[in-house]
């Protein structure tokens, strides 16, 4: 388990450390060509585009098309934006490109460079919470197995201290088996020693009780000769 964690730690992808850069763009909204900005992201569309749409719901009413998002009522860059803006996410090769743009007839010409620059800072906040988000999910990541090992490693600490307990028991334990096994093998001597002469005794008691049945069966005889 140990070691899983560690290598899980060691070689889950790490995001070096990012420069967002944000440039002119056009997209194809409502089968129209529009002017916006783009910003290319490290990670899969459907990763971007998750997360650009979660992003640009802090901006204003969004209403999400199959293509593209329509954001109203907005604050951009701390400012209202009285008409729509647009967003989508785009394929780019192995990444992905958040954008956001709107259709400059639409607005008043006055208002145009001060839309360009509000969309141009918003995209680039976006690049920065976008690989921030992504790097604090990996400590995040980082910390849940930090916090895997260190349970780990409390549990072996544990283990180790009731496994050192028991060691010393049984190193009791064995002394007083090898005393058991001493005293043992000095009772067992004595028994033996109890036996042989126990057994010499019956010897003496059975020759003893052979005599005297001798005596007994004379006695007897001398007995029955008596008239």
């Amino acid at each position: 388990m140990f070691t899983l964690l560690l290598a899980l730690t060691l070689f889950s992808p790490c995001l070096s450390a990012q420069s967002v850069k944000v440039k002119k763009e056009s997209a194809r909204i409502k089968n129209e060509t529009l002017e916006g900005f783009g910003t290319d992201l490290e990670g899969s569309f459907s990763d971007v585009n998750a997360a650009f749409v979660k992003y640009i719901k802090t901006l204003g009413k969004v209403k999400q098309n199959s293509d593209y998002s329509t954001i109203t009522e907005s604050v951009l860059n701390g400012k209202n934006a009285a008409l729509p803006v647009f967003a989508t996410t785009k394929d780019k090769d192995k990444n992905a490109q958040a954008w956001l743009g709107f259709k400059t007839s639409d607005w008043p010409a006055d208002d145009v460079d001060d839309v360009n620059k509000q969309l141009e800072k918003t995209l680039y906040d976006f690049g920065v919470y976008y690989y921030r988000d992504k790097v604090q999910a990996q400590i995040d990541e980082t910390n849940r197995a930090l916090q895997a090992v260190e349970k780990q490693q409390q549990k072996l600490m544990t283990q180790n201290r009731d496994l050192n307990t028991k060691l010393e028991d049984n190193k009791r334990e064995k002394i007083q088996i090898e005393k058991s096994l001493e005293n043992n093998k000095l009772e067992n001597e004595t028994l033996l020693k109890k036996i042989t002469k126990n057994k010499k005794d019956q010897d003496s008691v059975a020759i003893a009780g052979d005599q005297i049945k001798k005596v007994v069966e004379a006695q007897k005889v001398r007995q029955s000769k008596i008239n």
